[in-house]
């Protein structure tokens, strides 16, 4: 865990350490999970390194950042909000959950977001996976795509396993298109039909990818 500062060398060194070492960054050096999401305005990834932030930013001319892991004292979080003060971006935190029934509160605020976004605009969680497929399904939805098409921003493309307790997410999308797709527009049915209790009720995570994301990987 980092509380330090970044504004000084010392604590600049330790935020590299802890990010690489303890929050994982050191396979991001090489990964970025990358994706566009919405053309020319949207893109999704993981947790962007100082670097690989910049250079988003000379080549997709990257306006924002939005952090769906909130807040976090670790190096990876000052490192990117120090980055994205330096070039200039509005930083936004709207955290998701991985495993757990999406709250409607926070997709409704999210969804506030994306509406008054300055353009183009990078979405990160940790690993790109879940929270970020998470948002970006919900950016498809909120630009008049389909349940289906938001379901293929979770995929095993991006290390996403539906069969974990992340697949939480895809019976989130699964039960819009059941329940309110052709019927009522997305955030109608969110506000009026959804039950995140229900969603936790009904969903069970089994067989090995369970295993393999929530116990051996413990992914965040």
């Amino acid at each position: 865990m980092f509380k330090g500062s970044v504004a000084t060398k010392r604590g600049r060194a330790r935020a590299w350490a802890d990010s690489l070492l303890v929050d994982h960054a050191v396979f991001r050096v090489l990964w970025d999970n990358w994706a566009e999401v919405v053309p020319g305005r949207i893109y999704r990834s993981n947790h962007p390194t100082p670097i690989r932030l910049a250079a988003a930013v000379r080549r997709y001319k990257i306006r924002t950042l939005i952090n769906l892991r909130g807040h976090r004292q670790c190096g990876s979080d000052a490192l990117s909000r120090d980055a994205a003060r330096r070039l200039g971006l509005t930083h936004i935190d709207a955290p998701f959950e991985s495993r757990g029934a999406p709250h409607k509160d926070r997709i409704l605020r999210f969804a506030g977001i994306i509406c008054a976004l300055e353009t183009p605009a990078l979405m990160h969680c940790k690993s790109g996976s879940d929270r970020a497929g998470l948002a970006a399904g919900l950016c498809v939805l909120l630009n008049g795509g389909t349940a289906e098409a938001a379901l293929q921003q979770l995929s095993w493309r991006f290390g996403h396993l539906k069969r974990s307790r992340t697949g939480i997410l895809d019976a989130f999308f699964i039960r819009y298109a059941r329940e309110g797709e052709g019927k009522k527009p997305f955030l109608d049915w969110l506000r009026d039909d959804y039950d995140e209790a229900a969603l936790r009720r009904d969903f069970t995570a089994s067989g090995i990818s369970a295993f393999v994301n929530d116990r051996l990987l413990v992914r965040e």
